[in-house]
């Protein structure tokens, strides 16, 4: 079987089972939507390419996806390279999102951590601060059983032992998910809308 074939049969093999997370993903669309659109705040991190997805996530949040509304409070712990390095320099890579998390999170705000092995220790650690600080602490990881999705209270594990299928069933889930922030949030909006026009009246 060439590559293509054979990553097309892995991606193939992991959706079916990766519809049982709609439910979930529904969930959290919703849950974010009240929050953000409260002035709560998400923190989302990663290592290499789940850096790059928590990025996304943030942009999306902070942009749109589809439709214009409000912008919404996502922060990626990972852009920052001044932060990153003096973090890790001082304090050891292993604490370069927990001090973060520390700085920025608040009680009740969410934290995901992005992971295809869900056995980084810098994000484990930054699961622990969150909890910590009494934030809620969210999973998008692979396979079970793994240290990230037995400590957050949440978990979304992609069901399949490829680190590239598992990320992109972690793209999948940060668009349905924001998918899921607009279908809750724009109807709300539109309803603030006419109401303030009324007022304005």
């Amino acid at each position: 079987m060439n590559p293509l074939d054979a990553h097309l049969a892995g991606l193939a093999q992991a959706l079916v089972p990766y519809r049982s997370e709609a439910g979930r993903l529904a969930h959290w669309g919703a849950t974010l939507a009240r929050h953000l659109s409260a002035g709560g705040r998400l923190l989302v991190a990663g290592n290499g390419g789940s850096a790059a997805e928590a990025q996304h996530l943030a942009a999306e949040l902070v942009g749109k996806l589809r439709e214009d509304r409000m912008p919404l409070s996502a922060i990626a712990l990972t852009p920052d390279s001044s932060a990153v390095t003096a973090i890790s320099n001082d304090y050891g890579f292993e604490e370069v999102f927990a001090r973060q998390v520390r700085a920025h999170g608040r009680r009740d705000d969410i934290l995901i951590v992005m992971s295809t092995s869900g056995r980084s220790p810098n994000l484990v650690a930054a699961a622990r601060a969150a909890e910590e600080t009494g934030m809620r602490t969210w999973a998008m990881v692979g396979e079970r059983p793994n240290p990230l999705a037995e400590i957050c209270q949440e978990a979304l594990c992609c069901p399949s032992p490829d680190s590239q299928v598992v990320q992109e069933l972690h793209l999948v889930s940060v668009h349905l998910m924001c998918e899921y922030v607009d279908r809750y949030l724009l109807p709300f909006e539109r309803d603030r809308s006419d109401w303030e026009e009324m007022v304005r009246v």
